[in-house]
């Protein structure tokens, strides 16, 4: 969220692609190709209708934003097909200024720039022959305050995040290893939400087109989208409405109706029991923990910045649950105050039955690893420690 904060009202989002030496593989960059950006930012802002016997939770107001920088014939294209795109989804000028048009209470704006006003305000340069353009879709009265319509452009201006060195982290078979080095904080990530039947963050890339996969075969990875016409998110916006704003939301929908597993609870009664302390430090917004009972610090956001992390006096480490790299420096921090760093992660993606590796990033030598999903390990932590769940 932006500077930090968080409305559970609201989902948000935000990705800057761009061509750079290093992520040419997936950006496609070459001496002879490079420039292209795609920025995607939509914001959900939700609400209950009380209007009906039932209360109804609906999408109050809606904002998405799409901006391509590329060579000039490529943007001139795209721009004619997202007008084939407004007249085949029946969508009708407003009437009341140039590039504007309205489908029911949806508003959608188009701006084509020679010089993208964002990169004059950051003192970027446009490489030679390329122009830019955005579109804008909207609920006809949803007004966005500046700080939010900057926020894609201001983490673009934060540059690219370099990755952690992964060093030799040590192996176990379970978290007996805990037993010494109580009481502990934990650090989660996505797994206990998956567990709960959420889908992975990543799941959001396939409904903004963010990535395409680099042929069938899931261990190739994943390329990104910059070419305006490989994109066909606003198509569907603009053509298939409907389907596409309920793509949009699923995810909401799906953690507004999932409920704590039995890995919530158990670190409840870790904490109710003393051996875990502090709040949780979260990177998910199904407030789940917050639901089983426990206190949330929530970490995930856009900015560079690094959120405050309460560790309490006498916390002798740190378990970090289902999280692939530590983003906001909650271990980094950790390992500066003395604390023992424990995983608990599969270190592995499963999708359509393929099974793909996924290595921590930055877990160190002293570090230790446990490969296992956070449910049984959890309630085995339990059972060591005589704690009811």
């Amino acid at each position: 969220m932006a500077g930090g904060q968080r409305r559970p009202a609201v989902e948000e989002g935000t990705w800057r692609r761009t061509q750079d030496p290093a992520n040419a593989e997936q950006s496609g960059w070459t001496e002879d190709a490079c420039g292209r950006r795609r920025v995607v930012h939509y914001r959900l802002h939700y609400s209950l209708d009380r209007t009906q016997p039932v209360e109804r939770l609906v999408v109050e107001e809606l904002y998405l934003y799409v901006s391509w920088l590329a060579p000039a014939g490529e943007i001139a294209a795209h721009r004619r097909k997202v007008e084939k795109w407004l007249a085949d989804g029946r969508w009708k000028p407003t009437g009341d200024e140039d590039d504007a048009w309205r489908r029911g209470d949806l508003r959608i704006t188009i701006a084509e720039y020679t010089a993208h006003p964002q990169d004059e305000r950051a003192d970027r340069g446009t490489p030679k022959g390329f122009t830019s353009l955005d579109v804008t879709i909207r609920s006809e009265d949803y007004s966005i305050a500046r700080a939010v319509r900057n926020l894609p452009w201001d983490v673009l201006a934060g540059g690219m995040r370099v990755k952690e060195q992964r060093g030799h982290p040590a192996y176990a078979d379970n978290l007996s290893g805990l037993l010494d080095h109580l009481p502990v904080v934990v650090e989660a990530g996505c797994g206990t939400s998956i567990e709960a039947g959420i889908p992975p963050l990543h799941w959001l890339h396939e409904v903004y087109r963010v990535t395409a996969r680099a042929g069938n075969d899931l261990t190739q990875g994943y390329a990104f989208t910059l070419a305006p016409a490989s994109d066909i998110l606003v198509q569907e916006v603009l053509t298939d409405t409907e389907r596409k704003v309920d793509d949009m939301v699923s995810m909401f929908r799906t953690l507004f109706l999932a409920q704590p597993t039995r890995a919530h609870r158990a670190l409840k009664a870790l904490h109710d029991a003393g051996h875990m302390v502090g709040p949780v430090a979260t990177h998910n917004f199904d407030r789940l923990f917050a639901r089983a009972g426990l206190p949330e610090a929530f970490m995930r956001r856009y900015d560079q910045r690094t959120p405050h992390m309460p560790f309490p006096d006498g916390a002798r480490a740190l378990l970090v649950i289902g999280l692939h790299a530590d983003r906001r420096e909650v271990q980094s921090r950790a390992r500066q105050r003395g604390l023992q760093v424990f995983y608990l992660d599969t270190e592995g993606v499963t999708e359509n039955g393929v099974h793909k590796q996924y290595l921590i990033e930055g877990a160190r030598e002293g570090d230790v690893v446990v490969r296992s999903e956070a449910t049984p390990a959890l309630l085995h932590l339990a059972k060591l420690l005589n704690v009811n769940v």
